[in-house]
């Protein structure tokens, strides 16, 4: 409508362009024309508001209009860019990553309104990369924490500046969220970087808090040198989401090192600066420490090589976090340059780097008791404290002894990679003298003195097996020797009546304290601290009762091997006390998938194994482990978190008298080898038939050499 009325007004000016009047004329004339040009202007105004009009009544929420700008892309709720709303912008981009999944691409562009987030799951049509100005034609859709644009079709228009004066932001701003997808500046200190195969990222210690940045590899250059930088970076802000699409943190992405600018550089040499005595961090006139590298000297109290270093200087002591596996021996002065900060109980130094500057100088460790080390200032030193072991972790990825000293228990750790063959010799109710680095926890809510924070538990973090020295074995007392003693003392009693009556009743209750040790040291014995299941020992003892009873009614039993998929990863990526509670867990769930006269098992580490006995029909031994498979499908929680589990079951069945104890846990564990070999998380079938191996099943293709049935 509007192209025909425009046509109109050409038309009639054409027309009086061809009149010659007089100049009176003329004037009227050119008055009566700019008249009706303004009537024929309003009429055509109408007739497109009409239009617009119409358009609108026709779409009353608007969805088919194209969102042409970043900050209309994502200003739309989560309910309208799940329409697929039209989306046509031009950009320029400020991030683009060809390989940021499995066959997706991540791209954030940005334009006078603000940036947006472009996912591409097909192969790109034009060569991108970050600057390029670009058309952008899409639909939106919901992202993890904001809208998206998804199937792109991208256009390169040519070349374009980054955007220039982003606003500057803190933590605190980005954790809101209100920056989501925008560009941004930070500034601080780098503390870490991690380089992979294709991505650095970068830890950036801001004023209130650390933040990592994720930038695309440059080859040849040189991250290392950006450690303890002050620096400005220009990067785009993306949230970090869990499974349920929940916010829980921040990050950055920046395209590379030319976004990075360098304020302060590090110092060439990290040891330059002169040693801070240790007792002077984080006091007020060494508070700026925390955004720099600092600099400490003192000699080794204990290494655990790639993962702790701790040292003592004439002041204090203090732990560090490092990476670094340089052997170092105990007592020799050693610099360490690294980040201080505080892990809710003393100093600790993080991103350590370490070098020795000889003079060994072993540090004596000081006595303590429990009580001392809670009323303060032992975190992190040396000590040498007395308890009765009661209970020890030697399948763990670390070794742990759990002591008991007065009215505290406390656990005693080593890791397994220092720990050497005597820690089997000792003896739950032996008195132990135990020597290592006390690390404390503190409660800052709760255990507050006078404005001073005090610890409410503590862990001895030991060095090697000479680090525990036996001061006293478990008593003789034992429920023969209380008689013995009983029949002596009436014996003598009757001399005097009445002190035979006091000696009993002393006697009488020190047997009743023998008979209650020794129920707990049995059942501690025969069952493991960690998950409450039943040890090697008891499963082998009631495997031979099945094995008897099967023989006598002439019924069938069966073993199920049962491994946890990858549990390493579990405690690499979540911690060993993540790890921990993976087997607890892991353990209440075997207990539920079998019957009250089953017996379920810990052999050490993730390996667990489960007694079936008086089976009628050994297939259902198979039923087992599919309910076992169905029982780990789901994730086991743990602080919040999700953690994917699976697991790999061997089982083997058979009548009683056509095989023997060791044979039928070889058999399983044969079978759970196959189950793992097969990609892990199912299980394979070890079978008999009339004493010989022959196999089942489709995974079978040779029955002569495979005695497994899926």
């Amino acid at each position: 409508m509007h192209d025909k009325v425009i046509g109109m007004i050409g038309f009639r000016r054409e027309k009086l362009a061809e009149v010659r009047l007089s100049p009176a004329c003329s004037g009227l004339l050119f008055a009566v024309s700019t008249i009706l040009l303004s009537v024929l202007l309003a009429i055509a105004l109408s007739l497109l508001q009409l239009v617009a009009n119409s358009e609108t009544a026709n779409d009353p929420a608007g969805d088919s209009r194209i969102l042409s700008t970043a900050l209309q892309a994502h200003s739309i709720s989560e309910e309208e860019a799940r329409r697929a709303r039209p989306v046509h912008l031009r950009g320029v981009i400020t991030y683009f990553d060809p390989d940021y999944g499995t066959g997706m691409s991540a791209i954030f562009i940005h334009d006078a309104t603000g940036g947006i987030f472009i996912r591409q799951s097909s192969k790109l049509s034009e060569q991108l990369s970050v600057g390029a100005l670009v058309d952008v034609q899409g639909v939106s859709a919901p992202g993890g924490f904001g809208p998206i644009v998804v199937n792109p079709q991208i256009r390169v228009l040519g070349r374009a500046p980054l955007p220039l004066n982003p606003p500057r932001v803190s933590l605190a701003i980005l954790k809101t969220g209100k920056e989501d997808a925008q560009w941004v500046e930070v500034e601080g200190s780098i503390h870490r970087v991690i380089e992979y195969a294709h991505s650095v990222t970068l830890r950036l210690e801001m004023l209130d808090g650390p933040v990592d940045v994720t930038m695309i590899k440059d080859p040849g250059a040189n991250y290392a040198q950006l450690v303890d930088a002050q620096v400005r970076i220009h990067a785009n802000a993306a949230p970090t989401i869990n499974a349920d699409e929940q916010m829980i943190g921040v990050h950055l992405m920046t395209p590379n090192l030319s976004t990075v600018e360098v304020i302060e550089p590090a110092p060439a040499d990290p040891y330059a600066r002169l040693p801070i005595p240790i007792n002077r961090l984080l006091h007020w006139d060494q508070f700026s420490t925390p955004l720099h590298r600092i600099h400490l000297r003192g000699n080794v109290t204990l290494q655990w090589p790639g993962s702790m270093l701790c040292i003592h200087d004439a002041t204090r002591a203090i732990c560090a976090q490092t990476t670094q596996t340089t052997p170092i021996a105990v007592g020799d002065l050693v610099d360490v340059a690294g980040f201080v900060d505080t892990d809710s109980s003393a100093p600790v130094i993080t991103d350590a780097i370490f070098r020795s500057v000889g003079d060994n100088r072993p540090v004596a460790p000081q006595p303590v008791t429990a009580d001392t080390i809670l009323r303060g200032k032992f975190g992190s030193e040396l000590v040498q404290i007395d308890g009765l072991l009661i209970g020890y972790d030697l399948a763990s990825s670390d070794v742990s002894l759990q002591i008991s000293t007065g009215d505290n228990l406390f656990p005693a750790i080593l890791p397994k990679s220092l720990a050497g063959s005597e820690v089997s010799s000792w003896k739950i109710g032996s008195r132990l003298r135990v020597t290592g680095i006390c690390a404390v926890s503190i409660d800052a809510q709760s255990h507050v003195r006078q404005g001073v924070a005090v610890p409410n538990s503590f862990r001895v973090l030991m060095r090697s097996p000479a680090d525990v020295t036996v001061l006293e074995y478990p008593s003789w007392w034992t429920p023969a020797h209380a008689i013995l003693l009983l029949s002596l003392a009436l014996a003598g009693a009757l001399a005097v009546l009445s002190w035979a009556v006091i000696l009993r009743r002393r006697i009488e209750q020190q047997a009743d304290l023998l008979r209650e040790s020794e129920g707990i040291f049995r059942h501690m014995a025969l069952h493991d601290a960690l998950t409450g299941l039943a040890t090697r020992l008891l499963f082998q003892d009631r495997l031979s009762v099945a094995l008897e009873r099967a023989r006598r009614r002439r019924s069938a039993l069966a073993v199920l091997m049962v491994d946890l998929d990858r549990f390493k990863e579990v405690n690499d990526t979540y911690g060993h006390q993540a790890g921990d509670e993976v087997l607890r867990v892991a353990a209440k769930r075997l207990l539920l998938t079998v019957r009250k006269e089953d017996t379920v098992a810990r052999l050490g580490g993730d390996e667990f194994v489960v007694l079936l006995p008086d089976l009628i029909d050994p297939p259902a031994a198979e039923a087992v482990a599919e309910k076992i498979m169905e029982t780990f499908a789901a994730p086991i929680p743990v602080d919040g978190l999700e953690v994917p589990v699976s697991v790999s079951v061997g089982v083997c069945a058979a009548a009683a008298e056509s095989i023997d104890a060791d044979a039928l846990l070889r058999n399983a564990d044969a079978a759970l080898y196959r189950a793992k070999e097969r990609g892990r998380n199912c299980f394979q079938v070890f079978a008999f038939n009339h004493g010989s191996v022959h196999t089942t099943g489709t995974a079978a293709t040779d029955a002569s050499s495979s005695p497994f049935e899926e």
